[in-house]
């Protein structure tokens, strides 16, 4: 019997070494980095983008340098509360005022409060509350919860495709392992068709994180409450807390909120439309070349 003699100069390797070395081997890749993308690669990041390819380091360097292209052209950090706050006035989108048991950010989406026909614009809003809620992050925590309320959704109101295919294309392909589970709240039937559809546009490891919770189905109800406490959650998503949002005092914490983001990325001189007049803002850096 002979055996085939290994020669991997990787053999042994534990799964934490293996992990540190493709990670040290997608940082090298990069080259070097500028400005906003430097800023943006921290090794938390990289750690993200390794995870969502299955710590490929060719697919994860593809992502990200996809990721930083995205970022350069539609500016996440550039956009103002006050720019979208139209996109707000139903509270179709907001961040919650409580955390998961995990400690997660919280976005509640209630697709059914749709008042705009704008998709660039709710596509824009989407990408400002994403924002936010990372930034509401507590220390130590990457991921936050999507609870989405179906009360009032129907076929006339429903979300479009392409806005369900820019949402998920936004959600896990530029903000990789941000999201930590969606639940999906007593759907109407209806809702089946067009989630048929909507399932081929998730990856695996987005697909996954989706939980579908029917208010007469004792075990799903449970799963939801083994991820809150009751006492925080609001009665439409089963709990005992009542849900109010207040259009005037969520404008006037994202207007702090930006004051903070703009202080974290150094735009403090720089508000949108061309306020300030000669003040506007910097060039875009020299991205990480392009994928060969």
């Amino acid at each position: 019997m002979f055996f085939r003699k290994s020669n991997s100069s990787h053999d042994g390797e534990s799964v934490e070494q293996q992990h540190e070395r493709k990670f040290q081997e997608l940082k090298s890749s990069l080259g070097p980095l500028s400005g906003r993308s430097q800023q943006y690669c921290s090794d938390a990041c990289l750690k993200r983008y390794l995870e969502a390819r299955s710590w490929n380091v060719e697919k994860s360097k593809k992502m990200l340098e996809e990721s930083l292209r995205w970022r350069s052209s539609f500016k996440p950090e550039e956009i103002r509360w006050s720019e979208v706050a139209i996109e707000g006035e139903t509270g179709k989108v907001f961040r919650a005022n409580f955390h998961d048991r995990q400690g997660r950010t919280v976005l509640i989406l209630r697709p059914g409060l749709q008042n705009t026909t704008s998709l660039d614009n709710q596509m824009k809003h989407l990408v400002y509350l994403i924002e936010n809620a990372i930034a509401n992050l507590p220390e130590g925590q990457e991921q936050m919860a999507w609870l989405i309320d179906f009360t009032g959704w129907s076929i006339s109101n429903n979300v479009p495709i392409k806005s369900a295919r820019d949402t998920v294309n936004i959600l896990q392909n530029h903000y990789p392992e941000r999201l930590g589970v969606a639940f999906l709240y007593s759907p109407p039937r209806i809702f089946e068709a067009f989630w048929k559809i909507v399932k081929y546009f998730l990856d695996p490891k987005t697909f996954q994180k989706v939980r579908f919770v029917y208010p007469k189905n004792k075990d799903s109800v449970e799963i939801m409450r083994s991820y809150f406490d009751v006492e925080n959650l609001p009665t439409e998503f089963g709990g005992n807390a009542t849900l109010q949002y207040d259009h005037e005092e969520f404008s006037r914490q994202m207007a702090e909120d930006d004051m903070k983001s703009a202080k974290l990325w150094g735009l403090e001189k720089h508000q949108p439309n061309g306020l300030m007049g000669a003040e506007v803002a910097p060039e875009p850096e020299s991205l990480a070349p392009p994928a060969s």
